[in-house]
Parts: structure tokens; sequence; C-alpha cells
């Protein structure tokens, strides 16, 4: 293996979910597809190493529980500057948690939440 490719996320509404992952988070579109024979929509989205696809499909089931669900636990983004991150993001209504030190690495970080509920991490790095 050579890397990650791509992370796949379901969004409940998708044109809040293209936003989010391409306004506020500020993440590049590499391409955007209608798929008519899934009603459903998909979005390449440049992270840096990897690629978000975003998704929209009709009716998705709920995530079950959060954060300790079984499965992909959260998605973690590397930055430079995680208070000016931080700041950022306020500046569009989006709220972090308050930040934690890694016991082993000593590097800072913080949790948020995508407009579905799904756990985010920024990294400072």
């Amino acid at each position: 293996m050579r890397g990650v490719h791509h992370i796949a996320i379901i969004g409940s509404d998708y044109a809040r979910s293209r936003t989010f992952y391409h306004e506020v988070l500020g993440l590049p579109i590499v391409r955007e597809v209608y798929r008519a024979a899934r009603d459903s929509w998909k979005c390449d989205l440049d992270a840096g190493n990897a690629q978000i696809e975003l998704f929209s499909f009709p009716s998705p089931p709920e995530r079950l529980t959060r954060p300790e669900a079984r499965g992909l636990r959260h998605l973690s983004f590397s930055v430079d500057d995680l208070n000016a991150e931080i700041a950022r993001l306020a500046d569009h209504g989006v709220r972090c948690e308050p930040v934690r030190v890694d016991e082993y690495s000593g590097q800072r970080f913080t949790f948020f939440s995508d407009p579905d509920g799904l756990p985010l991490e920024l990294y400072e790095s």
C-alpha cells in the first residue's frame, strides 16, 4: 500500500454537506457528478494527501452512536496553526471542543462535527 486514496462520507443533506466541506473547510472540488441511476451526487474533494468523496443517497440511515461506535471513529485534518483554524471555523459558526494535548506526541488537537454530527479532528503538526 502507498497511502490513503480517499475517504467516503454520505451526508443527509448534500447541499449543506458540500457547503461545509468545500466552503467552510476550504477543500477544493476535483470533480462533481450526478449519478442518475443511483439518484446520487458524488463530489471529490482535494484533502491534500487524499481525497474525500462526498455522496448523497436517498434516505441514508443515521449513525447509531458517537464517537465510540464500531467502524470509523473520526476523520482528522492536519493543520499548521490550530488556533487560527479554530478561529476560522468559529467565523463560520462551527464550534470546536476545548484543545487537548496528545499524551504521546505532545501535539495539540481538537474535535468538531460536520453538519451530520460526524466527528472531525484538527491535529496541529
